[in-house]
């Protein structure tokens, strides 16, 4: 066993004694704080994008080429950027739906 995993499992041990908590119980308390702290990161991400360029979704983006409002190589990299967050935002919320 790693060095870095008898660290984690004593300090679970730990905790576990000191809070009265299953180590499975306090392992999924931090892995549902984890994901929703990504996933707050992830929506204030692509909060600025979308005010940035006043758009709903990627969808929306995608219309503002379509139409000519917006010029793509000065706005791809954030089309890109948004279509990904929008993505791993999907993601992260069914793994906290199925926990």
């Amino acid at each position: 066993m790693s060095t870095i995993y008898l660290e984690t499992d004593k300090t679970l041990e730990t905790l576990s004694k000191e809070f009265s908590r299953s180590k499975e119980v306090i392992l999924n308390e931090s892995l549902k704080f984890f994901l929703e702290r990504k996933l707050r990161e992830i929506k204030s991400e692509i909060f600025r994008i979308r005010g940035k360029y006043k758009v709903s979704s990627v969808e929306d983006f995608e219309e503002l080429y379509k139409r000519g409002e917006v010029d793509e190589k000065d706005s791809l990299n954030d089309f890109q950027r948004l279509d990904h967050l929008e993505f791993k935002k999907d993601e992260l919320e069914k793994l906290l739906r199925a926990n």
